[in-house]
């Protein structure tokens, strides 16, 4: 029974002081990590506008080339030079989120580029969603009336080719397209 005791302090302990390292961590690390979220968002819009940068100069170069509009708390980028416009989309795939960020000519209907930030599904199917190759299907889609993602694109003008064996990523994918773009129209049409 001492043995037993000894054992349950000896493992409190250890999850206690455990937990007081791993909470330090993310103190210690929280403002780099934002730093870092931030600088790779910049260094995704600067590349689908195609503004050459470095690391050391991102800031600046983002902050000439690129500007912030926001509206019904909607944040939009817009490129200075060639008024593409970019927000982040954001919503639920099948394993987890898909979060990207999407850039629309300056009619604010085609597709000049999309990236994915971040995506949860399974590697080797869903997964492709992320992929440089699949996303550049959507260059020159048109968001009116909606993004399709279909095994069999009929009408170039905005349907996608999906991921082969991952029809529910697919479909989740064109759903979050569609969703995040309406709210986003709507947002940057009423914009002051």
């Amino acid at each position: 029974m001492k043995d037993y005791v000894k054992m349950i302090i000896f493992i409190l302990i250890l999850g206690l002081v455990t937990s007081v390292l791993l909470g330090g961590m993310d103190a210690l690390t929280k403002d780099r990590i934002a730093e870092n979220q931030e600088a790779e968002l910049k260094a995704t819009l600067l590349r689908a506008y195609d503004i050459d940068y470095t690391f050391t100069n991102i800031h600046n170069v983002y902050d000439n080339s690129v500007e912030e509009v926001e509206n019904n708390d909607f944040t939009f980028y817009v490129d200075k030079t060639t008024g593409k416009i970019s927000y982040v989309f954001e919503g639920n795939g099948v394993w987890g989120p898909i979060i990207g960020v999407i850039t629309l000519e300056s009619d604010f209907e085609t597709i000049s580029s999309i990236t994915i930030l971040q995506q949860e599904e399974t590697p080797g199917l869903g997964a492709v969603v992320a992929e440089r190759q699949y996303l550049e299907n959507f260059v020159g889609k048109k968001m009116t009336p909606e993004i399709v993602i279909t095994k069999n694109p009929t009408n170039p003008e905005n349907e996608v080719r999906a991921i082969s064996g991952a029809t529910r990523t697919s479909n989740a994918f064109a759903n979050i397209l569609n969703t995040n773009y309406a709210t986003a129209k709507e947002a940057w049409d009423t914009r002051g």
